[in-house]
């Protein structure tokens, strides 16, 4: 027995504890507003751009489509190509400084307020208290056993998390087919097997995520939590709780009689928290921040808003809970909480973020209306004529990226005019958003062929938009 109880005991514990259900209070507060109103304008965004009309010349007329047939993403004037892949990297780079940005000054802002994760649990969460009734109500549900009323709430909830799950699949695959003609062949079962593939899986992830794992996916699947601590400093502003001012020299207490008004608080020794555990209830990952910063937290706002109610209710000031830095929080007299960003690490993200963006415009700014490249055809290398001559073939591709068909002149530049051969194409036309490859053969005499190594073609557009396009290309010989 006692080998039993000895070998149980040291029993290492699990590597992932069972999931303990986090059943949110409602809470009001200009945080909770804020949230509200970033919601609501991020669905907003989300759900109806795909279906702003956008009148177009060469393609859907939709504000914002990622059209992958054609290669081309479509985002309002803007068209872009797979040859503008440097924007793309240009973007994934703006976005994490500027998350390292606001990460430095304010902590985990992205994640209360803007991830995906956030806005679609805060609106599952909504539909819960909307159902299912406050945090005690939906408590009670929990424990009873199933009947009907808890097979119409928790059904009646979770159904309508589907419906807006598949509604967010389908808004989705809508940024990447035109959004009527997509939405009619899904429901008429004509849409592509992919497009089908994508609707069930993104459904079914998005009701998992925000549905039913949530805080798991912030504390445990998202490794933003993992690494934000390389991020923060000692200045950084971060939901914090004063423990000086909340827990005295006695600790906290509720408001009992005689620990009533703060100043009967003070004079025993106790803050002004009254261990309500208010902050804890309406924290959607489930932690308490009394106990100090956390991974886990996501600086919602939620408990600063949760306190400051009652601080009210009890008379105290505001601002137990607050965005403060911790430097601050320690200080002796803490000053008014500020952002501080004049920090290096601050500033070095700011300097990165504001040079890539003024590189990704200018790179925008500045594209031509044609993109060209030319490769040259190695098997053979060259050919060796029967006059001597010696001949190189290329393959020109020319991508038109207006609105509009144009039309090109192909010439050749530091070797004569004549010895490019393209040919029985009269003229070159490329319809709007699309390419052309032209096989080329430049055939030099063999003199001229041994002294030549490079040469360019050059693509003249013949409309009003755009200048020459000067392509460099080698040339091979036997010498």
């Amino acid at each position: 027995m006692e080998a039993t109880r000895s070998a149980s005991s040291t029993k290492p514990p699990p590597l992932l504890n069972r999931k303990i259900p986090i059943v949110t209070r409602s809470v009001k507060g200009k945080f909770r507003n804020f949230k509200t109103a970033v919601m609501v304008i991020a669905y907003a965004v989300y759900f109806l751009l795909p279906w702003l009309p956008w009148n177009r010349s060469s393609g859907a007329s939709q504000a914002v489509l990622f059209d992958l047939e054609s290669r081309r993403f479509f985002i309002l004037n803007l068209v872009a190509y797979p040859q503008d892949i440097f924007w793309l990297a240009m973007v994934l780079f703006i976005a994490a400084a500027l998350l390292f940005f606001t990460t430095g000054l304010i902590g985990r802002a992205w994640c209360g307020y803007f991830c995906f994760q956030t806005l679609w649990t805060d609106l599952f969460i909504m539909i819960e208290h909307l159902i299912q009734g406050e945090r005690p109500a939906r408590l009670k549900l929990m424990k009873q056993p199933w009947n009907a009323e808890k097979v119409l709430k928790v059904g009646g909830s979770h159904a309508l998390m589907i419906i807006i799950s598949f509604w967010t699949a389908v808004t989705f695959a809508c940024y990447f087919a035109y959004a009527p003609e997509f939405v009619h062949n899904l429901f008429t079962g004509h849409a592509a097997e992919a497009g089908y593939i994508t609707v069930v899986i993104l459904t079914v992830t998005t009701y998992i995520a925000a549905g039913l794992a949530r805080e798991q996916i912030c504390t445990l699947a998202c490794p933003y939590a993992r690494f934000q601590g390389v991020m923060y400093e000692a200045t950084t502003l971060a939901v914090a709780y004063d423990s000086k001012r909340g827990e005295g020299v006695a600790g906290r207490i509720a408001p009992v009689k005689g620990r009533r008004t703060r100043e009967e608080r003070q004079a025993a020794g106790h803050g002004d928290c009254i261990d309500c555990g208010f902050c804890v209830q309406v924290c959607p990952t489930g932690i308490d921040i009394r106990e100090g910063l956390q991974y886990q937290c996501i600086s919602c706002g939620l408990c600063i808003d949760a306190c400051n109610n009652i601080m009210d209710s009890v008379g105290f000031p505001r601002g137990l809970i607050r965005y403060d830095s911790e430097q601050n929080i320690a200080s002796p007299v803490p000053h008014k909480p500020r952002v501080d960003w004049k920090r290096s690490k601050v500033l070095g993200y700011a300097a990165a973020l504001l040079v890539a963006t003024m590189i990704l415009f200018y790179s925008i700014g500045t594209r031509q209306g044609t993109d060209a490249n030319v490769q040259q055809v190695r098997q053979p290398l060259f050919v060796t004529l029967s006059d001597g001559s010696v001949r190189n073939r290329y393959q020109i591709n020319i991508v038109n990226k207006t609105e509009q068909e144009q039309r090109y002149e192909l010439r050749v530049q530091g070797i004569p005019a004549n010895a490019l051969d393209i040919g029985h194409l009269q003229e070159i036309r490329v319809r709007a958003g699309k390419s052309l490859s032209i096989n080329a053969k430049v055939s030099l005499a063999s003199e001229m062929a041994r002294g030549t190594k490079e040469f360019s073609f050059v693509i003249i557009p013949m409309g009003e938009e755009g200048d020459p396009i000067v392509v460099k290309a080698p040339f091979n010989s036997s010498r």
